[in-house]
């Protein structure tokens, strides 16, 4: 859990970051694009959450 109100807007900043990229291929149309985004963004989503060492000490 986010320990402080900056630490949290960091969180919402990189969500909206996410959805921002996302839109981006939207707009252009190309379908592929966005689910070939969506990948991407679920591998670097998934490299943070099961880093080592974790983010909280724990193991």
């Amino acid at each position: 859990m986010p320990t402080n109100e900056k630490e949290y807007n960091g969180y919402l900043f990189d969500q909206l970051t996410l959805l921002e990229r996302i839109e981006r291929r939207v707009e252009k149309g190309d379908m592929q694009a966005v689910k070939e985004e969506i990948e991407i963004l679920k591998k670097e989503i998934e490299r943070k959450l099961y880093q080592n060492p974790s983010l909280n000490g724990t193991k």
